[in-house]
């Protein structure tokens, strides 16, 4: 069983420290390297322990702990390994982070699954604080929100079932997606779906994209979505013309329109419970059947309700130009 560390005052292990490492000067004129290993077993004890020892909180005892209290208190910031392993007193942090996003919710994504989404523009650069894309590695950390997710549990079951399935990438992640409807999922769970593939961020603009699967980020025209998250608004795919829509005139739209509907001003601020409106949609002003173009100046945004009721009453053109 690996050694838990032991929590003292930091200047006293550093103390103790220093003295294990001045006694082993004369070790080190011993011919034997076993001598030599032993007398620096204390010394790595007491290392780990000062290490364990830095965060000063009573509620910390625990390896897991002092690891997401150093991530709460550096959030949205590149953590590499090493520093977790520090602060854990342990060399098996990563365990602990697993327990952390699997059985408590907390949204820690890794360097590698960060950069995969800056590489298909579902996160920005700036959204995050790290030194270069070279620096996003597999073991290095960025705990994206300090709320924890209860239903993470719950997903990370339903992950690992779909995951064992023989079917494409892509059918993995939309099974899980609607599996999850208007629920927040994070890319570190689509990650695990992919198995290691590195394509998932790709195949998920493909399925909002391509397939017109209303698959969000706050980048594409969300921006009360939390940063690094996914979420399908709802189970259904676009009409086949409103598919063909690119993400930056969409984007252009939604924030010409400030994110709101134009006929009823509802937008996701307003999501209350029982309320029909949960989601905006682009409506072609000209139809694109009778050549309305995907541009912003053919299109409104409208929230589902009120898109509904505009196809049933078909009010004129100029109508609805007068409220762009």
């Amino acid at each position: 069983m690996a050694r838990r560390s032991k929590r003292k005052e930091p200047e006293q292990l550093r103390k103790e420290l220093l003295s294990l490492i001045e006694a082993f000067e004369n070790k080190l004129q011993s011919d034997s390297l076993r001598e030599q290993v032993l007398a620096l077993v204390p010394a790595n004890h007491t290392l780990r322990d000062l290490g364990g020892s830095l965060i000063r909180e009573e509620s910390v005892d625990s390896a897991r702990e002092r690891i997401l209290t150093y991530l709460k208190r550096y959030s949205k910031c590149l953590i590499h390994g090493d520093e977790l392993m520090v602060v854990a007193g342990i060399s098996e942090y990563a365990r602990r982070i697993r327990e952390l996003r699997v059985q408590f919710g907390w949204q820690i994504l890794s360097g590698i699954v960060l950069k995969q989404m800056i590489d298909e523009g579902d996160l920005k650069q700036y959204e995050i604080h790290f030194d270069s894309l070279s620096s996003l590695k597999t073991d290095t950390y960025v705990l994206m929100s300090i709320e924890e997710d209860w239903e993470a549990a719950r997903r990370w079951n339903i992950a690992n079932d779909i995951r064992k399935k023989k079917v494409g990438m892509k059918e993995k992640i939309i099974e899980y997606f609607r599996h999850n409807v208007g629920r927040i999922i994070t890319g570190e769970e689509l990650a695990y779906l992919a198995n290691g593939n590195s394509e998932w961020a790709r195949r998920c603009r493909e399925l909002r994209t391509e397939d017109g699967w209303p698959i969000a980020t706050k980048n594409s025209g969300r921006p009360d979505l939390p940063v690094g998250a996914y979420i399908l608004e709802e189970d259904r795919q676009a009409e086949p013309h409103d598919r063909r829509i690119p993400d930056i005139v969409r984007i252009q739209v939604l924030e010409r329109d400030k994110h709101s509907c134009k006929i009823c001003n509802w937008n996701y601020k307003d999501v209350m419970p029982h309320d029909r409106r949960h989601l905006l949609e682009l409506h072609h002003i000209k139809h694109h059947a009778k050549g309305g173009e995907n541009t912003a100046d053919n299109l409104i945004t409208l929230c589902n309700v009120c898109h509904d009721d505009i196809h049933k009453r078909n009010p004129p053109i100029q109508q609805l130009y007068k409220l762009i």
